[in-house]
């Protein structure tokens, strides 16, 4: 609701949120809502293709080809982008405040679940970033213990919304001005944690970023440039892990989409 509020009054903490749906390079696109989607695949999606993340007077046509293609090899990504997303563990729906809405003892079970998953990958993990939210930032104390050492962070971007009116639309769920407030907010969250790695990531990288249905639902879509408006047609157990491989050409793949496997059937939900 503070969101909400700042959102439709009009602050310094406005533009802020809005700014940030710009990646932050000269070039980039800031506008508020996703692009048309083409079928065709959009090389350029992140703004992150050499001569976006140029200053324009680097480019001009006093510089030769080969000077030119010297000064763009700078700025081409080097590794792959591993990102796995976590919706948050069954919390308790009755809570009035988000304060209130703490996780259910089935829950924090989950949570230690999928904190044992990760950890049995093997893989060297980079960082946690959460949402905000009570249950996700329960959820995420609980699955950190099993990955010691690796550091968390927590953005108001990742809180749950409303993205985008969805389709086949819903009406009894969710009046227009949700969409209004919430959609550029999870869209400026898509601009900010999904895009191919910088140039200057010399390895690899493993980031898990724990939030909420709605939320990563639309980063899915978003990704793979697909029609954003088809967000709610997937489900996700709590709790779930969603995989994302973004290679350094820009390419995205899906390699698990709400995966529970690991999880006993007694302790698996959707609320």
């Amino acid at each position: 609701m503070y969101l909400r509020r700042v959102l439709l009054g009009g602050s310094a903490a406005t533009a802020a949120i809005f700014a940030a749906v710009a990646v932050g390079k000269k070039g980039g696109d800031s506008t508020c809502t996703a692009p048309a989607v083409t079928g065709k695949w959009h090389r350029n999606w992140d703004r992150r293709e050499p001569k976006c993340l140029m200053n324009p007077s680097e480019i001009n046509s006093e510089i030769g080809e080969e000077e030119l293609k010297s000064r763009l090899n700078k700025y081409k990504a080097k590794a792959t982008r591993h990102i796995f997303l976590i919706r948050h563990s069954q919390y308790k729906l009755d809570g009035k405040t988000d304060a209130d809405r703490i996780l259910t003892c089935l829950g924090r079970e989950q949570a230690e679940l999928t904190g044992q998953r990760l950890a049995c990958l093997g893989l060297k993990y980079n960082q946690i970033v959460h949402s905000s939210m009570t249950r996700a930032r329960e959820t995420t104390e609980i699955i950190s213990k099993y990955l010691p050492g690796v550091k968390k962070s927590s953005s108001d971007l990742l809180r749950e919304g409303a993205p985008i009116q969805p389709e086949p639309p819903v009406s009894h769920w969710k009046p227009d001005v949700e969409y209004y407030v919430d959609g550029p907010r999870i869209e400026a969250a898509f601009r900010n944690f999904i895009h191919r790695a910088d140039p200057k990531q010399e390895e690899d990288s493993y980031e898990i970023i724990i939030c909420h249905a709605n939320v990563i639902r639309y980063l899915v879509c978003r990704a793979l440039q697909l029609p954003p408006q088809a967000w709610l047609r997937m489900s996700l157990n709590n709790c779930s892990i969603t995989y994302l491989v973004i290679r350094p050409n820009g390419n995205v793949s899906l390699r698990m989409l709400g995966d529970s496997g690991f999880m006993p059937p007694e302790k698996l939900s959707r609320t």
